[in-house]
């Protein structure tokens, strides 16, 4: 049985004094495939350092995280160009546009967000969506793009139903579920048991987002079971069908 979490940003610095250890913890609890998404230039070489230890788990993104957008974005693009002209990513991420924290920038994340889908196309990779307080804005960038038949993840799907259907319809589309769908009064469990599995793949986000009953506390990737478990009950089958469904959804966007 092998689970994947499509979205772990172990090089985060809450992992610094034990990063191989909880690696190997969920190696060994199944979690076999865990790939990183990148933030900004600064997270670059510790996502790299965590790929090169563990080259057949750990797989790199490359892309700039909405929140690391600001008057430098431009030079940001150009690294990661860079870094896509050098060598092979599974996909370009997480990208997106984030209007929580600061409207600030707002003009730069839709152009951002436009220009690494337009890198998408040109190296032929899926790309992982962040949104927060920001689906109709994203979506409408998204929908200049339908007709190029581009893979993509929307990580952290936190919407509802119809939202969850308008995600689909938008083309090779797979909603990332966490640790969110553990939570009382999420939601979350009417959109997992209203659509079809095949469109949903797994994630921890970890460090954060830790599931039930860790909520408020560092997330590890071996807690990806604890939402696949939680999944199961929704949909009323087995964590070992949550497990090879959502891991060959996962294949299916990255290609491996």
């Amino acid at each position: 049985m092998i689970f994947t979490d499509t979205h772990t940003h172990l090089y985060s610095k809450e992992f610094d004094a034990d990063r191989d250890v909880v690696i190997r913890k969920a190696i060994d609890s199944g979690v076999k495939r865990m790939f990183l998404p990148n933030v900004d230039s600064a997270s670059i070489e510790g996502m790299f350092e965590v790929e090169k230890n563990f080259p057949s788990n750990c797989f790199s993104m490359m892309g700039i995280h909405p929140c690391s957008i600001n008057e430098t974005y431009l030079d940001e693009l150009k690294i990661t160009e860079d870094w896509l002209s050098k060598r092979k990513f599974v996909a370009i991420g997480e990208i997106g546009i984030d209007l929580y924290w600061d409207k600030t920038f707002f003009s730069q994340q839709q152009e951002a967000f436009r220009k690494q889908i337009q890198l998408a196309k040109k190296y032929n990779l899926p790309y992982v969506i962040h949104s927060r307080n920001s689906f109709n804005e994203v979506m409408e960038i998204v929908s200049e793009f339908k007709g190029d038949n581009l893979k993509a993840i929307f990580h952290c799907f936190s919407g509802n139903v119809e939202q969850a259907e308008q995600v689909i319809a938008s083309g090779n589309f797979k909603l990332g579920i966490g640790g969110v769908v553990t939570f009382k009064n999420s939601g979350l469990d009417k959109v997992v048991e209203a659509i079809d599995l095949k469109h949903i793949v797994l994630e921890t986000d970890a460090p954060y987002l830790a599931p039930m009953p860790h909520r408020g506390k560092r997330n590890d990737p071996d807690y990806l079971i604890l939402v696949a478990k939680k999944i199961a009950e929704i949909k009323k089958i087995t964590v070992e069908e949550v497990a090879a469904i959502t891991t060959q959804n996962s294949i299916d966007v990255f290609g491996k």
